[in-house]
């Protein structure tokens, strides 16, 4: 048994092509397309995948639309971003899973490698990070507006092998441009994360997609939180070790926090009725 493939775009004609052609093993692809204005529909269709269009929302609503609006051929659906790449261990341990009908999981999860100025920037990226990228459409629901995360109606497998992330492919204006739309996102949101209670248990949990949640949680309830998010990348999870990409992945992460800090100080300030 195969898998399909679901991929969500907009603007994608730089990434795209590398991706698609990581995929060259799969029979069934499915470019969900957000109104692109360059080439990302011709070059999906070049590719032989199909094409169907929505116009974006929220991240969560655009992929429940791609995994219950569409029909794919094959059980599994593999969702990767369209600036990733599938290496062939990848490809070949998730055509194993779908091969075997007596699997119980609903989803797996991966870790990727990003890569930053032609470098895996292991240390300063908080390596392991998982993400959900293999499911069964009728056994998974996905959430939150942004970064969103995988829920399954059953056991969550994990993934051996990574796939690779190059996020800063289309250069530094899209990336923050990109992240400047997040921000208002995750500012939108922040009130009501500040009042979630912290839960000591995710804080030490031996998996790290657990207590990296928890750690998200609690730096809601701290000061200066720009700052402490470079300390912490920068100095205690060593991302000085990845040398100069390191140094400037970790600024950058720092000032998308204070990107979030300064929404969420202007919409309260609009609350009270206070000039911005």
């Amino acid at each position: 048994m195969s898998i399909s493939a679901l991929i969500m775009t907009w603007n994608e004609e730089i990434n795209l092509p590398a991706c698609l052609a990581s995929l060259s093993w799969c029979d069934d692809i499915v470019v969900l397309d957000s109104f692109s204005t360059d080439r990302t529909v011709e070059i999906a269709r070049e590719a032989g995948a199909r094409v169907v269009k929505r116009r974006y929302d929220t991240e969560d609503r655009q992929r429940m639309f791609g995994l219950t609006k569409i029909k794919f051929k094959h059980d599994w659906v593999y969702t990767p971003d369209a600036d990733e790449v599938t290496p062939d261990d990848l490809r070949d341990e998730m055509l194993k899973i779908a091969a075997d009908p007596t699997r119980p999981e609903a989803m797996f999860k991966a870790r990727y490698k990003n890569m930053f100025m032609g470098k895996w920037i292991r240390h300063s990226s908080l390596y392991p990070t998982w993400i959900t990228r293999m499911v069964r459409p009728d056994r998974v629901r996905f959430e939150r507006q942004v970064h969103s995360v995988g829920v399954a109606d059953g056991p969550t497998g994990l993934l051996k092998s990574h796939f690779i992330h190059y996020s800063f492919n289309k250069g530094i204006e899209a990336w923050y441009d990109k992240h400047n739309r997040y921000s208002s996102v995750e500012a939108n949101l922040a009130a009501a994360r500040a009042e979630q209670k912290i839960d000591g248990g995710e804080l030490f949990s031996g998996r790290s997609d657990v207590r990296r949640r928890g750690l998200k949680r609690l730096s809601y309830h701290l000061p200066f939180r720009p700052t402490l998010r470079f300390v912490y990348m920068y100095i205690l999870r060593g991302g000085f070790l990845d040398g100069w990409p390191g140094y400037v992945y970790c600024r950058l992460i720092s000032g998308y926090e204070f990107m979030i800090l300064l929404k969420t100080a202007e919409r309260q300030r609009r609350e009270r009725g206070l000039q911005i």
